[in-house]
């Protein structure tokens, strides 16, 4: 009965092990083919001579038989929820290395590939997630396996494509400013306020100085709801969650009709994970399509120009710098002395990218998206 269960256990897993190249679902699912955040392509090696099917299946059973059946069971459950359900880590060994053809692979790394990324080559292209055990420790005798506690690292391109870029000029706020996110549109920052309070007022008398950022959702021109105030180090902001905990934008309530709208609003599925680490603050993407993020962080502080970077599903970039945004407030910059909240904002949108490569030129136009207004005191 023991191994019965261990066995069927193992099966489960290895149907549901990640799709490799060509095999459809590993171009949106599991990686970000053709690039990461508009910057240097993944290389994807394609069916390489790292061993055949039969071998890695071989290979990939005689280790799982290895594991406790409790172990197996929180593996089966983030893999087969995708990274839904809450699971637990899969604590082991490091230190071990097992070979695939030619190659010789960290056990770690062997489970990463078989069961989320396909074309990995290397553990240095992760970034292990927050929820972690392992996260922050170096070197560990025991490391977490889970796939799901990890994502990939989103690689930026220097100098970025000019067609993705914004011009500084776009940012100048306009003569008059009327309600509604009107400077939005034009790339800006100014936002449409809760009934009777404007947001740095909301700010103000939320009577918490611990939240560390609030964030905005907008469906196009229209806010859909009020400010949501962060206080924990990381939230996940979701449509559909299986165990979700946190900012649930399926439950609220909009008059919006339009089609479009609608159809992004079911694609925000697992949406996104935000998470203030040490370095700074880091999107995670935990939804089947791309997202688009905007934030001055991002750019060389001498850049004139903005870029909106898209990141694919299973990816993390480094969104926010709080060192980084303090330095951009010069008293010289244009930009940042008529809107000085502009370098503490981060704005992202589910699905649809804006600007010069698309026919949205502006955020407000997108159909789903999120403005994070950091805390700067």
């Amino acid at each position: 009965m023991f191994r019965t269960k261990r066995t069927g256990l193992v099966r489960r897993l290895w149907r549901s092990r990640a799709p490799v190249e060509g095999e459809g679902e590993a171009d949106t699912r599991t990686h970000g083919s053709g690039g990461c955040c508009m910057g240097k392509s993944t290389k994807v090696a394609g069916k390489t001579s790292v061993g055949t099917e039969a071998e890695l299946k071989a290979l990939t059973h005689s280790i799982l038989k290895k594991i406790k059946d409790k172990q197996l069971e929180g593996l089966l459950q983030a893999v087969e929820s995708k990274g839904g359900a809450r699971s637990p880590c899969l604590l082991l060994p490091s230190k071990v290395d097992t070979k695939l053809g030619q190659q010789s692979y960290s056990l770690p790394l062997l489970l990463y590939k078989v069961f989320r990324w396909s074309d990995l080559r290397h553990c240095s292209e992760l970034k292990r997630l927050s929820c972690c055990e392992s996260y922050g420790k170096s070197n560990p005798e025991l490391v977490c396996c889970n796939p799901h506690h990890m994502s990939r690292l989103c690689e930026l391109e220097s100098p970025p494509p000019p067609y993705s870029r914004y011009p500084m000029d776009l940012l100048k706020p306009p003569d008059s400013l009327d309600s509604g996110p009107s400077s939005t549109e034009t790339g800006g920052t100014t936002y449409s306020a809760p009934v009777g309070l404007s947001d740095s007022q909301a700010l103000q008398e939320s009577g918490d100085r611990s939240h560390w950022c609030v964030v905005a959702y907008w469906e196009e021109k229209t806010r859909v709801g009020r400010l949501y105030s962060v206080q924990e180090p990381s939230l996940d902001i979701f449509y559909d969650l299986p165990q979700g905990n946190g900012f649930c934008l399926g439950q609220l309530s909009s008059d919006n009709k339009s089609t479009l709208v609608q159809m992004v609003r079911t694609k925000i599925g697992y949406g996104i994970q935000l998470s203030r680490e040490p370095d700074g603050v880091w999107v995670y993407n935990r939804s089947c399509y791309p997202i688009f993020i905007k934030s001055a962080t991002l750019d060389n502080p001498d850049s004139r120009t903005l870029l909106v970077h898209k990141v694919f599903p299973g990816f993390s970039i480094k969104a926010f710098d709080f060192e980084k945004a303090d330095s951009l407030q010069r008293p010289n910059d244009h930009e940042f002395t008529q809107q000085p909240r502009t370098g503490f904002t981060v704005q992202i949108s589910f699905v649809k990218g804006w600007g010069q490569c698309y026919t949205r030129q502006f955020i407000s136009s997108c159909p789903c998206w999120l403005e994070v207004i950091f805390n700067n005191r």
